[in-house]
């Protein structure tokens, strides 16, 4: 049968990435409290293409995928990858994979226990080396320390979200990271709060005000301070009560501790 992906292409245009998007997969996650944990994941597969191929072989992405069936998992990234360069014939290939995880949480005060769920990524890439990336995203809530100074009766909040990425040289637990980005806003968000708790949380937020310019700074010095961490990209976005916008800030630094400016 002709292959017309074979057939050469006159325009000579190498194509960066190419490939299948958002395919819903089981996947393994290592969990810090019960070893593993089985989540459902959204996943993209993307290999380069050189300019004289007309184009890829998008079958294959999925027969790898296939191959390795309820084995995606962190120690697997790099293989996955090979297997991606070799069976498409391509010198750099990429793996996203965006998934909730699970994190049972208590309530501050009640102890009430209920699972909280985070958005995570890995995202890696392989062309003459490695390359991981480990992204969560942690809702927190933000008070306003303009509007406590300027109110009598309190001030407005409202639920924020943390954007977190980072390269480590050694291996870093999700919970920890979240714990550390946690700390960061005025008060962390729960899944479940009785009404003691409720009272300790927002008195909590109230005595604890936060900028969204605050949340990255302070973001920033505890990412900083983690010596297994050589790169990071924190993110805020606070999704303002009394305003139609929402505030952001973001900064990222490299291994050498210089801060890059944010695009």
């Amino acid at each position: 049968m002709h292959d017309v992906q074979q057939l050469r292409d006159t325009r000579r245009i190498p194509i960066n990435k190419v490939g299948v998007k958002d395919i819903s997969y089981p996947i393994i996650v290592m969990d810090k409290s019960r070893s593993v944990q089985h989540t459902i994941a959204r996943v993209n597969m993307y290999v380069d293409l050189p300019h004289h191929f007309k184009g890829t072989h998008m079958s294959r992405f999925i027969e790898i995928l296939n191959i390795y069936r309820e084995k995606i998992a962190l120690d697997k990234m790099e293989i996955i990858l090979q297997k991606m360069k070799d069976k498409l014939g391509a010198s750099s290939a990429h793996l996203e994979i965006q998934f909730p995880y699970f994190i049972e949480k208590k309530a501050p005060v009640s102890g009430a226990a209920s699972l909280m769920e985070y958005t995570c990524e890995f995202n890696a890439s392989l062309a003459d080396e490695f390359d991981f990336v480990l992204g969560v995203k942690v809702p927190v809530t933000s008070l306003c320390p303009c509007s406590k100074e300027l109110s009598r009766y309190g001030a407005h909040n409202q639920r924020s979200i943390m954007t977190v990425q980072v390269r480590y040289r050694e291996f870093l637990w999700i919970e920890d990271l979240i714990e550390t980005i946690e700390s960061c806003g005025s008060s962390p968000v729960y899944s479940l709060l009785k009404r003691e708790d409720e009272k300790f949380v927002t008195e909590a937020a109230y005595e604890n005000p936060r900028f969204v310019e605050d949340m990255v700074r302070e973001a920033t010095m505890r990412l900083a301070a983690m010596d297994s961490i050589t790169w990071f990209s924190v993110e805020a976005e606070n999704y303002e009560s009394i305003h139609k916008h929402s505030a952001y800030a973001a900064v990222e630094q490299d291994k050498r501790g210089h801060a890059l400016t944010s695009p």
